[in-house]
């Protein structure tokens, strides 16, 4: 009886080390060889995948949260206290055509329970809803999570702790019933080890694993896809893939990546519809069933034998891939032996949305604003909330503007980007950084997942609040951007030494279009170009005529500019701000036009200065890539009002 194995283990479970954990992994990999599958009453997964690909369901937690269960509520407890809830949850994904689906009880081990004080519920959840998964006549995969812990030495839980955890579950699903054990959502190899030796131990069924990758297709311990395959190849699973993540592309990329060493182990691709973003509360998962459907095809070419859908998926994406799991296909990719290392998928660093809304052409709206002065990040969040809605693409984050002391750009880029949900843009200025420091706050800045750069000078300390303190400048803007991309985008430091893997940084320059020197502006432009700048921001204009003037004197010394140019458009508040700019901020030049309107404008100027604002962006249009609005004295509405007016938000 499938189980026995593990119901016989509940006596000794604490007599279990990860020596034990090790040598059960090492037997049964010796015991098969790669594509044969562990079954006694459950599922034979190599015969079965043999008649084409198995669909599996859609994310169980977001279909919940869609018929008004709370978003930080037990998921898994409504295994018993609403099994008709959950067994509706079922029924729609095999209406849809699912043949698989995954029991509710990822986070139904001892640790997440326990923090809600229902560990001793373990056994039951884990029963009961296999018992409610079966009526739903598809196949059942006992769906096993991660703990939700750290272990030793990056956390206080041993091995054999996390094996115990394991075996506890994965005991209670089989003995239930279940077809298949899925080790999901997992993103610790240490922790997959456990989970394996503990699933080999307590049941003879076919054993699934998929892990979760960072945006960065990285492991939360910086694994890349490659090396998770190569260690799972050797613990022996039935099935390795990807789940969870940051949406279809994602896992596209890293089934690409990790097939070469996987051999004829089948495949497994469950991805979010995307990755989510959170609004008013909730989180949306912007990839429709077509997208879902589009990207099946190119998973199914793969060779990817089962697919389906994780959080922010409903019947509606199963039902989209079910109609492409019927297609008629030219044939599947052949997976062979493991490749070696050298004929590896390149993983070169992947672009950022900004970069692609470039490439692409499209008319982008990046919007400046600066980190506050205090611990406070309300009124920050709340601007790029309204910012990101009104259909900006990008925030640009200054640094220190005018050498004041402000928080770190760091964390405002982090805390905007995970709580609003809009890529940035982090100023990087140069000055007051020496080489050394230069090269670790880069790596930080990475770690921190901001990839988009504005390489800068930045303003001298002299004119801010510390006017005593040093202006050291190692490296030169141009030098920055040539660190960046030749070394660090390379896996390089400046000495030359690795730095792990590439960074993925997008790095853009400055611009003057007014400056006085047309002939220095273009030379320095260049030399950034060829340091590798791909994208520029440049100073405010008031009208679209520098930037023509500037393309021209360009292309007459260097040939074609084809890099894109986000034209700086800063709304002027009136007419003593406008003097203030053309008097007194060096690279700003307002027009005596413009400064005659705005004195003219009296009691409406901040109405005529946005007017002006919303034309000049309009006319940019034919003049740059995009634009780079400054807003100032912290008035997002009124460059919401801009934004939406270019947007059509």
């Amino acid at each position: 009886m499938a189980g026995a194995t593990g119901r016989s283990l509940c006596a000794n479970l604490r007599r279990i080390a990860c020596s034990s954990s090790l040598a059960v992994l090492a037997q049964a990999s010796a015991q098969r060889t790669l594509g044969q599958s562990h079954h006694v009453n459950g599922l034979d997964l190599t015969a079965l995948l043999q008649r084409g690909p198995l669909l599996s369901d859609g994310g169980m937690g977001t279909s919940l949260v869609d018929r008004g269960v709370p978003i930080g509520a037990c998921f898994e407890a409504l295994n018993a206290d609403d099994p008709t809830l959950v067994e509706s949850v079922h029924r729609g994904f095999v209406d849809a055509g699912a043949g698989l689906v995954l029991s509710n009880t990822c986070g139904a081990n001892r640790y997440p329970l326990g923090r809600r004080g229902m560990s001793e519920r373990m056994a039951e959840l884990n029963l009961r809803v296999v018992e409610i998964a079966l009526r739903s006549g598809a196949r059942v995969a006992g769906s096993v999570g991660p703990l939700r812990v750290r272990l030793a030495p990056y956390g206080r839980v041993r091995p054999a702790q996390a094996f115990d955890a394991f075996a506890e579950q994965i005991s209670a699903l089989a003995g239930a019933g279940v077809d298949l054990i899925l080790i999901e959502t997992q993103s610790d190899l240490a922790e997959i080890e456990q989970a394996l030796a503990a699933a080999r131990d307590a049941c003879d069924l076919a054993v699934a694993v998929t892990i979760t990758l960072t945006a960065d297709d990285r492991t939360l311990l910086d694994d890349s896809p490659e090396q998770v395959a190569e260690r799972l190849v050797k613990l022996g699973p039935d099935a390795i893939g990807v789940n969870c993540g940051h949406g279809p592309a994602q896992a596209l990329r890293v089934i690409r990546a990790m097939r070469p060493y996987l051999g004829m182990i089948p495949l497994v691709a469950r991805p979010n519809a995307g990755g989510p973003q959170q609004v008013g509360g909730r989180f949306l998962y912007p990839a429709t069933p077509a997208y879902f459907a589009d990207n099946a095809r190119l998973l199914l070419v793969e060779g990817v034998s089962v697919i389906g859908g994780c959080c922010g998926t409903g019947p509606a994406h199963i039902r989209a891939m079910a109609a492409v799991t019927q297609e008629p296909r030219g044939p599947i990719i052949q997976v062979g032996p493991s490749a070696a290392r050298e004929a590896a998928p390149d993983l070169a660093p992947s672009g950022t949305e900004l970069s692609t809304k470039l490439a692409e052409g499209r008319f982008v709206v990046a919007v400046e604003m600066d980190p506050p002065r205090g611990f406070s990040t309300a009124g920050m969040l709340a601007g790029a909330a309204t910012l990101a809605e009104t259909g900006a693409d990008v925030i640009d984050v200054a640094d220190s503007p005018m050498a004041r002391m402000r928080m770190s750009p760091w964390a405002a880029c982090r805390l905007i980007q995970e709580q609003v949900g809009i890529e940035t843009v982090l100023h990087f200025p140069t000055r007051g950084r020496n080489l050394l420091r230069l090269q670790g706050d880069l790596l930080a800045v990475h770690a921190l997942g901001i990839r988009n750069l504005f390489v800068c000078l930045g303003d001298p300390m002299e004119v801010g609040d510390y006017p005593g303190s040093t202006d050291n400048i190692d490296v030169a803007p141009t030098g920055l951007i040539s660190l960046i991309t030749e070394s660090f985008n390379r896996g390089r430091d400046h000495s030359g030494a690795s730095i792990g893997e590439p960074t993925s940084f997008v790095t853009g320059c400055a611009l003057n279009p007014a400056a006085p020197d047309l002939e220095r502006e273009c030379r320095v432009l260049r030399r950034k170009i060829d340091a590798g700048a791909t994208f520029a921001l440049s100073q405010p204009v008031y009208s679209a005529e520098p930037l023509r003037r500037l393309r021209a004197a360009y292309e007459d010394r260097h040939g074609p500019l084809t890099l894109p140019i986000l034209a700086g458009v800063l709304p002027l508040a009136n007419s003593r701000h406008a003097e203030f700019l053309h008097n007194e901020v060096p690279g700003v030049f307002v027009p005596e036009e413009i400064r005659d309107r705005m004195r003219g404008a009296g009691d409406r100027a901040e109405h005529v200065g946005l007017e002006m604002a919303s034309a000049l962006a309009q006319e940019l249009r034919g003049a740059a890539s995009g634009i780079y609005l400054m807003p100032q004295f912290g008035r997002f509405d009124l460059a919401a009002e801009i934004v939406e007016s270019l947007t059509g938000a």
